[in-house]
């Protein structure tokens, strides 16, 4: 009798340290992206950076809501356009803009991306004297009363010069009230450019920018803060790629 007694309060604090321990429930919008991370449109590879860049909490971070307006800019190979692609299928609008050469072959191949929509935007990359970075003149997105604007890892890719050019172009596609979500490698705060770091920003900097455009700053998030990148080198190196120090920051535009 004795034993069982103690195997009942044993599993009885075990049920409790469970409890207290699991992980929230998903809220509805995490449920959503959850559900499109598990989407046939995704490939193994893509699958495994899932740990590594926290869509669900980055995501859910950005405010992104299932019945929004979105743009995505540089949308790369399209690892965020496949998971916002689903979340905004039934209620909202999607779009991508800015560097969508190779986005083209992406979306014929998977019917399930139908409801991505190209923006034409007229803006030319003209290759800078810094090695990979590109200069941007004025431009415009061609869109408004956009609610959201997310950029994934890309401003760095941009001169000092050009990326007001961009905030400029976001600020005008977004309505009153109109977010803009930035996530990038960092840079350490006020380092000169050199080799190793042309891949990265310094979020102050970056925030300043942005600020100039006529944003205001909402919040930053520490989700993909990495204490072992210690910011000195090139974030393609072996030892550094796929476990990058990032910012992640939202703004908003004036009501």
């Amino acid at each position: 009798m004795r034993k069982l007694l103690v195997i009942a309060v044993t599993m009885g604090c075990f049920s409790i340290a469970q409890a207290q321990f699991a992980p929230p429930p998903l809220s509805p919008i995490g449920e959503k992206i959850q559900t499109a991370m598990k989407s046939d449109l995704r490939t193994e590879q893509e699958r495994e950076r899932d740990d590594n860049r926290s869509p669900i909490e980055t995501l859910e971070f950005l405010d992104l809501k299932d019945d929004m307006r979105v743009v995505e800019l540089v949308p790369g190979g399209g690892w965020y356009t496949k998971i916002l692609a689903s979340v905004l299928a039934e209620k909202g609008e999607f779009y991508v803009g800015l560097g969508t050469r190779g986005i083209g072959p992406l979306l014929e191949k998977y019917p399930g991306l139908s409801n991505v929509n190209i923006l034409p935007v007229d803006a030319r990359f003209v290759p800078a004297q810094i090695m990979g970075l590109f200069e941007l003149g004025e431009f415009s997105l061609g869109i408004d009363n956009v609610d959201l604007v997310l950029t994934f890892r890309n401003l760095h890719n941009f001169t000092v010069e050009s990326r007001p050019n961009i905030n400029k172009a976001v600020f005008d596609a977004l309505r009153p009230g109109g977010l803009y979500g930035v996530v990038d490698h960092t840079r350490r705060h006020h380092e000169p450019d050199n080799p190793e770091n042309w891949r990265r920003l310094d979020p102050v900097r970056v925030i300043k920018e942005i600020q100039d455009a006529g944003f205001e700053f909402v919040d930053f998030s520490d989700l993909h803060y990495r204490p072992d990148d210690e910011l000195r080198y090139e974030v393609g190196r072996k030892t550094v790629a796929g476990n990058t120090d990032r910012f992640t920051i939202l703004f908003r535009k004036p009501e």
